[in-house]
């Protein structure tokens, strides 16, 4: 197979490398949603309350944000082959701590933890960047995020079926168990089956770990500001959890939490400064530099994109529910077709972005999303199901399609940063997630859609003054000081 074949139905070359990291992503996605179908059997086995449900859900993605940072990092320094055989081996036993937790204080510890699985998504990007070139990278990159995506879809599917077969009220912690043995066992089958990159090319690392690397004192300037809202998202958690909301959590211990917080964010501008500290004393050269704005960008383009998509998936059921009056079975099948466009959407955003130009399919898929929303916006009891689901799908797919468009671009920032752009990038997915929801415990549905309408709007415009279509070709210097080039385009 040449380097310009793209055939799925391939099992050799890059095709075998996308095939066996994109089913990595969906185990893990497995894996961080099983507990979602199961709760109500989780709640009649340890008599669980609707706050500690609540607590539960929260609890699941609130590492992700730190976790995504952090892994961005270690798959740029270690190779995304031994980082996601060990995510996998590492989330393998977190699902076997979650399955024999018997109270629901061992049920948050483990949910808390599991929140590391998310991180998952990050190391594939930079994998599947590595094997697949600048025009087949988009949809590539599509196919890994919403095939792995999928996983979340499956577990709804099969997990429950699975409870019933084991059977007893133990069934479900049988379930979830299976889900960390699959893990364990793929983790070795990855381990074994694929190589960072192909066959005499260079896997290219930061001359230094820790924080992102930065080209200039602007940029370095707004890589500060840019992680600000990430605290924020963490801080607005713990809020959450403390007097003022759920009444988890004592005032002391949430004050405590701010504090580290804030003591974490001057230890990693700290250590931020002592990576960039040459920004200071001499010029980068110009064949090393790159734009943090492209960065910046890309991460508030997945905050509207996938942050609303997580916000969404979680409310839609009940919102078709209390609309139009039905049942909860059927307000889920009804929802159900948001999530599972991303088998399709997400590659077909990256395509677009192949075929049409990073900036420009990006520019038309966040207006596509911003009309959606502003449609749904208008839906209430006065329409009829039909339309009003042709309008949710629809804007699902400028949705995902936007996600697609988002990471078919990730790769060919600064070869030797991709996990870190796509840490930051997805941690902002999470971000996103965080804030639409809070949002809506203020406001009613339909605000909430015009909410994200207009965030998506604003960065529409920013998208259109400030990303800049990637040019020719990317510049990385070995460790001997030679130049090497990089299609991007």
């Amino acid at each position: 197979m040449s380097q310009n074949d793209f055939n799925l139905l391939f099992f050799s070359g890059k095709m075998r490398t996308l095939h066996l990291t994109w089913f990595a992503f969906f185990l893990t996605f497995v894996m961080w949603f099983n507990h979602a179908p199961l709760m109500a059997s989780m709640r009649d086995a340890l008599n669980l309350t609707p706050q500690e449900i609540k607590v539960l859900l929260i609890l699941n993605v609130a590492l992700t944000i730190p976790a995504r940072i952090l892994i961005g990092m270690l798959v740029d320094a270690f190779g995304p082959r031994r980082m996601y055989s060990l995510l996998l081996l590492v989330s393998a036993f977190l699902c076997f701590g979650f399955a024999v937790a018997d109270s629901f204080e061992r049920m948050a510890v483990m949910r808390f933890l599991m929140g590391f699985v998310g991180a998952g998504f990050v190391i594939g990007i930079r994998m599947v960047g590595e094997w697949f070139p600048a025009k087949q990278v988009g949809l590539a990159e599509g196919i890994y995020g919403g095939w792995g995506n999928f996983g979340s879809a499956a577990a709804a599917m099969t997990l429950p079926i699975l409870a019933l077969m084991f059977g007893g009220e133990n069934g479900w912690r049988y379930a979830i168990g299976l889900t960390g043995s699959l893990s364990l066992v793929y983790s070795v089958i990855y381990y074994l089956s694929v190589t960072d990159t192909p066959k005499g090319s260079t896997y290219f690392k930061p001359k230094k770990n820790g924080a992102m690397e930065v080209t200039s004192k602007g940029d370095l300037f707004l890589y500060l500001i840019m992680n600000i809202p990430m605290y924020a998202a963490l801080a607005l958690l713990a809020w959450k959890l403390g007097p003022a909301n759920l009444k988890l959590i004592g005032p002391g211990a949430t004050v405590l939490m701010y504090t580290a917080l804030i003591l974490v964010y001057v230890f990693q501008t700290h250590r931020i400064f002592q990576i960039n500290r040459k920004l200071f004393t001499e010029p980068v050269p110009d064949l090393e530099r790159y734009k943090f704005k492209q960065v910046a960008i890309l991460d508030l383009a997945y905050l509207v994109t996938f942050g609303s998509e997580l916000a969404v998936v979680s409310m839609l059921p009940l919102f078709f529910k209390d609309t139009f009056a039905i049942s909860l079975v059927a307000a889920g099948l009804l929802a159900s077709g948001y999530a599972f466009m991303n088998l399709f959407a997400r590659p077909g955003g990256g395509l677009i972005s192949d075929r049409f130009g990073r900036k420009r399919a990006m520019m038309i898929l966040l207006f596509g999303l911003s009309s959606g929303y502003f449609l749904m916006s208008w839906i209430d009891s006065s329409w009829s199901i039909l339309p009003a689901v042709i309008v949710t799908m629809a804007c699902s797919f400028f949705v995902q399609s936007g996600e697609g468009a988002v990471f078919a671009m990730v790769p060919l920032v600064k070869r030797r940063l991709t996990g870190q752009v796509a840490g930051m990038a997805g941690a902002y997915g999470n971000v996103g997630a965080v804030v639409y929801l809070t949002v809506l415990s203020f406001v009613s549905p339909q605000i909430f859609f015009l909410v994200i309408a207009g965030s998506a709007v604003v960065t529409l415009v920013l998208v259109k003054l400030f990303l800049e279509d990637p040019q020719g070709h990317m510049v990385e210097v070995l460790p001997d000081g030679t130049v090497q080039m990089i299609e991007v385009t």
